[in-house]
């Protein structure tokens, strides 16, 4: 189920991806790592989260939104 925290996949989670929209393509490196670290380290607050099935675990995927932008911000 995309979108909710599943603890138990969350607990076999071995590799985490972040989705940048075009619109923030012009965003330096440094900031884009700060902002996936903050945000991959409340996944249950994302905005738009899955999990993808892989052989060893899960690969839990979140796609950047402004809303995640402005709750991290603050941060």
């Amino acid at each position: 189920m995309p979108n909710a925290l599943d603890p138990y996949r969350e607990a076999l989670v071995v590799e985490h991806h972040t989705h940048w929209p075009d619109e923030y393509e012009d965003w330096s490196v440094a900031d884009k790592n700060r902002v996936e670290a903050l945000l991959h380290g409340s996944p249950a607050e994302a905005a738009e989260l899955d999990y993808v099935r892989q052989h060893t675990g899960f690969a839990r995927v979140i796609t950047v939104t402004p809303a995640d932008l402005e709750r991290v911000s603050v941060a």
